[in-house]
């Protein structure tokens, strides 16, 4: 963890400086300053207009009865899409366009879901928890596991 958090906090600052720097001195101060703010536009726009395509998205899986898993990653990652547009920067605006536009972000949801699951599984991997059948079963089964069958029963009635 903390390797990201040096990752975040020091290393990305220190190359959204350099390449600001080198785009400035390829092209100028004002119209790198210009792309900068064309950026940050362009990311609150589309953060708007894809805000708003995947909260449709979610309501209507939640009108059809439908848990909304893959709404419910789109929006978070649409959120993290246009921070990463607002905040200043080349590097940050190119991974924001990429979890803002649909194709790019599908992608992106599905390696974030494989990695998940492989992390749910754990050494078990894909393969040996959809295999199915009861060889499968008994290799996910853990010693703490219990098989029964639970009945609803009245309450105790207790006395006054």
């Amino acid at each position: 963890m903390f390797p990201l958090l040096i990752l975040l906090f020091i290393v990305v600052p220190l190359a959204e400086l350099y390449v600001i720097i080198q785009v400035g001195q390829a092209i100028g101060a004002l119209p790198t300053i210009g792309l900068l703010l064309l950026d940050s536009l362009l990311g609150s726009w589309l953060l708007r207009s894809q805000g708003r395509t995947v909260w449709r998205r979610f309501r209507e899986a939640l009108a059809l009865g439908r848990p909304p898993a893959r709404e419910t990653i789109d929006g978070a990652l649409v959120i993290f899409g246009g921070a990463l547009m607002l905040a200043p920067g080349f590097i940050t605006d190119a991974f924001g366009v990429v979890l803002l536009l649909p194709p790019t972000r599908a992608v992106v949801r599905r390696l974030l879901a494989r990695n998940a699951l492989r992390r749910l599984l754990g050494p078990l991997g894909t393969a040996g928890a959809f295999a199915g059948g009861a060889a499968s079963r008994a290799r996910t089964r853990q010693d703490y596991d219990v098989d029964a069958t639970a009945r609803e029963i009245d309450p105790p009635i207790l006395p006054r």
